[in-house]
């Protein structure tokens, strides 16, 4: 049987490299996000082996119906890559409460929501693996990014709790820790510094290089390697770990 993975947040940037390399891989994937658009795209670009389900991962009931349509497509959960995620900027003093509560739901419930869909149907098999998209945000504080570094510090005591809870299940469950990766997230901030500040590109750009030893951007591929490693089974014994894929900033 084709072993089956689901991605959230797979309708760009880091979701969509690691359900591009799991199919690579010879995996089902099942493509879950908010945008069907994107999503529609991608199934199309994967073809067969890959199933476009829109779904907010804050929403319970979503959740619940969307993992249903991921196993009648294509059967039993093997590994749950919990990549969904937004990072709002705001000094601490401007963030209102709806931002605060918002960032922490798609970051952290949402991969609650989606690890209790699968948690399940992994114990009885006895096997499974868990994977959550955290950032170098859950390993240190960054500047104007509280709920979303609050968020991920939580979604890394998750992982390390349930992979103590399920070490003789069968089971791992891991965090993979990317420092400033080139995605839209990072597009779209640099933009934002450009019309705020007046600077240029390369110099609002520099702001997130720095922070990386080897003074460049993670490509998203490179998370998509780290996944794939621990989707295998020469990972079995890696789990409640926090992996870092930062160049060196951790």
């Amino acid at each position: 049987m084709t072993p089956h993975a689901v991605v959230t947040g797979a309708g760009s940037g880091i979701g969509k490299s690691i359900a591009e390399a799991l199919v690579q891989e010879g995996y089902a994937v099942s493509l879950l996000g908010r945008r069907e658009a994107p999503l529609k795209a991608l199934e199309q670009q994967l073809g067969e082996h890959s199933a476009a389900i829109p779904c907010d991962v804050t929403n319970e009931s979503a959740v619940s119906k969307a993992f249903t349509k991921a196993r009648d497509t294509f059967g039993p959960i093997s590994v749950l890559v919990n990549c969904a995620g937004a990072a709002p900027t705001a000094p601490f003093h401007k963030l209102d409460y709806a931002s605060w509560q918002s960032t922490l739901d798609v970051n952290l419930n949402g991969v609650f929501l989606c690890t209790r869909a699968v948690i399940d149907e992994m114990r009885a098999s006895r096997s499974g693996r868990i994977i959550n998209i955290a950032s170098t945000a859950s390993l240190k504080g960054y500047a104007y990014v509280t709920a979303y570094t609050a968020a991920k510090h939580a979604v890394l005591g998750l992982t390390r709790a349930l992979a103590l809870e399920v070490a003789t299940s069968g089971i791992t469950v891991n965090a993979v820790c990317p420092g400033y990766t080139d995605t839209d997230i990072i597009g779209n901030a640099v933009d934002t510094i450009v019309s705020k500040t007046g600077k240029n590109k390369a110099d609002a750009l520099s702001s997130f290089t720095a922070t990386n030893p080897q003074r460049r951007l993670i490509n998203p591929t490179e998370v998509a390697a780290t996944v794939i490693w621990l989707s295998g089974e020469g990972a079995k014994g890696i789990n409640g770990e926090s992996i870092s894929v930062s160049g060196g900033e951790i």
